[in-house]
């Protein structure tokens, strides 16, 4: 069904089974789906073929990005961002942030198939040393606008030209799952109350989606995927260490997380909140 190199990448494992879900999908169930991905970059190219080569990982995923391929089927790029820094997770260093819509899943199948795109993909191959992608819905935020429109024109540390917005991006795996589309009740008493506090440093919800499955990964189950945009780095580290946060998160977030990646991105590209709305 696809070409080796893109059925067997060496940057991750496949599920085949989340694989044929998407493909299998019926026109009458099969709608939107959001592709966020989660990439690091070889230090430098390594083309399977054995070609020299001298330029870098992330210059060969430059060379890769399948704008053409995309447009054919009908998706766009509603997201990209540079991880600023990294403040959670284990020893994988992220170096970019992505997240393709694409208008039904099947179309993610459709897309592997273009000749175009199988051209390209060597490219991508030779430049990404590890990635996740994950198949992502749009999940229910906190009922309240603020959370979507906060102004910044008061806040303590707004935007300038040398710090501008950042994403505060997490990755989640919960321990506890009483369904997969929706947050736990443990974690939603948690949110709400830290919501509050992040609201007065600049909080926006730029997007978050619960996971659907991982198309291409390490083999973990990941659960959600959360796009918090502040105005400013400082903002969210001003956030990020506030008393009052501290101190709800110490009284209402008492139970653990079963794996987490919390990175700050600079996003270039963002248009996640209106590609939920339309």
């Amino acid at each position: 069904m696809y070409p080796m190199s893109i059925d067997t990448p060496r940057y991750g494992v496949v599920d085949r089974d989340y694989a044929m879900q998407l493909a299998a999908a019926s026109p009458g169930e099969d709608g939107p789906v959001w592709m966020v991905n989660l990439m690091k970059y070889r230090q430098m190219a390594d083309y399977a073929d054995g070609r020299e080569t001298t330029i870098s990982g992330r210059d060969a995923d430059d060379i890769y990005a399948p704008l053409k391929s995309l447009a054919t089927v009908g998706a766009e790029i509603v997201f990209v961002g540079d991880v600023d820094q990294q403040l959670l997770g284990d020893n994988t260093t992220w170096d970019r942030i992505a997240v393709v819509k694409y208008p039904t899943r099947r179309s993610f199948i459709a897309m592997q198939t273009l000749p175009e795109f199988q051209e390209s993909h060597k490219h991508k191959d030779a430049g990404m040393d590890q990635t996740i992608v994950m198949g992502c819905q749009p999940l229910t935020v906190p009922s309240t606008s603020d959370l979507r429109f906060t102004d910044w024109s008061n806040v303590p540390h707004p935007s300038t030209d040398v710090d501008g917005p950042v994403a505060a991006l997490h990755v989640l795996q919960f321990d506890n799952m009483e369904s997969e589309t929706q947050t736990p009740t443990y974690m939603q008493s948690c949110q709400s109350v830290v919501a509050r506090v992040a609201l007065k440093h600049g909080l926006r919800i730029s997007g978050w989606f619960y996971v659907e499955g991982t198309i291409v990964g390490d083999q973990r189950r990941w659960n959600q995927v959360r796009f918090n945009l502040f105005p400013s780095k400082a903002a969210f580290l001003a956030f990020d260490s506030d008393p009052d946060r501290l101190q709800a998160q110490k009284v209402h977030c008492t139970q653990t997380i079963g794996d987490i990646y919390t990175m700050i991105v600079r996003p270039t590209i963002n248009r996640l909140d209106e590609s939920v709305q339309i």
